[in-house]
Order: structure tokens, then C-alpha cells, then sequence
């Protein structure tokens, strides 16, 4: 990744150099899929500031993230690679065959123009980044993220920049997933996981 430095017209930039972002799309994101997000500024109900040195900063959508994966067995396409102001991770906006658009995660490795899909079933060569299911059908030492802690509640743990697990084996309808930091963890297998580490 390129690297920006900027020309010095404060003291700050003088010496700032940041990653140079490639290959993010530059148009607003999917309507469909933002919410407003309203900011306090460290003020109550009444005006009065409770909690100081909060304000300014840029105005900032939601963007509403698909951690479930819960459309299943249909090939989605990603059509752009979006910077989100609310989290470290980039996220992908992928559309369905049927039309629908989702933003999800975007993993290290993702393109635009890649097909992804979720299912409950896979063979040997679906194990592609990006593509989701249950922990109990993902091979050991497979590299994770986005991954489920109770079945149907949506991906909460390495959702990140940078973050994956380790699938280390699977016994008596458990998973064992060893995280960043080295600690071993069981999670109930049909719990649902996305190949690959998060990018950015």
C-alpha cells in the first residue's frame, strides 16, 4: 500500500504520513442501506453538558452491515469496496441474483467483480474468501472472521481490520476457535463463520 504524506500547512501534516487508500469506490454509499446517526455533543435532555470535550468532527451515516448471512445458496457479486467511518474494517456492497444489496465485511483478498455466496453445504473448492457457513462443514486451521457466538445472532467476534481466527477442530457438536490472542475458545458449531482475515 502506497503511502501519503501531505504538504505541511499546519504543524500537524508536516510530518503525517497516512496508508493511501487504492481501489475504495468514491460515490456516496446505498442509500437502502444507511440510517441517520445523531450526535449529542455531550449534552442531555436539557442542553446541559454532562459529559465534556465531545463535539465537532465530521457528520457521519450509518451504514447497515450484514452479520447474519441468512440469504443462503444464492451468488452474490460485489460491485464496490466503500470506506466506513464507523468501524476500522472496509465493507463490500455485494448484490444478490434476486436483486436484493447487502453491505458486508470486506476480507483481505476481496475484488470487485468476485462472486461470494452463503450456504449450509460445500464442496472442496467453495472455501473462497468471503464465502460464509456453519463452522461444523469449514475444514480445521481454515482462517476465520465474522464468526457467530450463538447460532442466528450475527457474526461478534474478529470483525476488525486486520482480524481472523483459527478453526482448530470440531468434537461433540463444539468448535474450537483460537483467537488473536492466543486463547482457546468453544463456540456451538452450527454457529456461522466468513472464510479469510478482514482487510484494511
Amino acid at each position: 500500500m502506497a503511502i501519503h504524506s501531505f504538504r505541511p500547512l499546519t504543524p500537524a501534516t508536516r510530518f503525517t504520513s497516512l496508508n493511501k487508500i487504492e481501489g475504495l469506490s468514491k460515490k456516496r454509499p446505498e442509500r437502502a442501506l444507511t440510517q441517520s446517526k445523531n450526535k449529542t455533543g455531550g449534552r442531555n435532555v436539557y442542553g446541559r453538558i454532562t459529559t465534556r470535550h465531545r463535539g465537532g468532527g465530521h457528520k457521519q451515516l450509518y451504514r447497515v452491515v450484514d452479520f447474519k448471512r441468512n440469504i443462503l445458496d444464492l451468488p452474490a457479486k460485489v460491485q464496490a469496496l466503500e470506506y466506513d467511518p464507523n468501524r476500522s474494517a472496509n465493507l463490500a456492497l455485494v448484490a444478490y441474483a434476486n436483486g436484493e444489496k447487502r453491505y458486508i465485511l470486506a476480507p483481505n483478498g476481496l475484488k470487485v467483480g468476485d462472486k461470494i455466496f452463503a450456504s449450509n453445504k460445500a464442496t472442496t473448492n467453495d472455501y473462497n474468501v468471503g464465502n460464509n457457513f456453519p463452522l461444523e462443514i469449514i475444514p480445521p486451521a481454515t482462517r476465520l472472521h465474522a464468526v457467530e457466538l450463538v447460532p442466528g445472532r450475527g457474526a461478534q467476534i474478529a470483525r476488525s481490520a486486520g482480524a481472523s481466527l483459527e478453526l482448530v477442530a470440531i468434537e461433540n457438536g463444539q468448535a474450537t476457535l483460537k483467537m488473536p490472542s492466543g486463547e482457546l475458545r468453544l463456540v456451538n458449531a452450527k454457529c456461522r463463520a466468513t472464510i479469510g482475515e478482514v482487510g484494511n
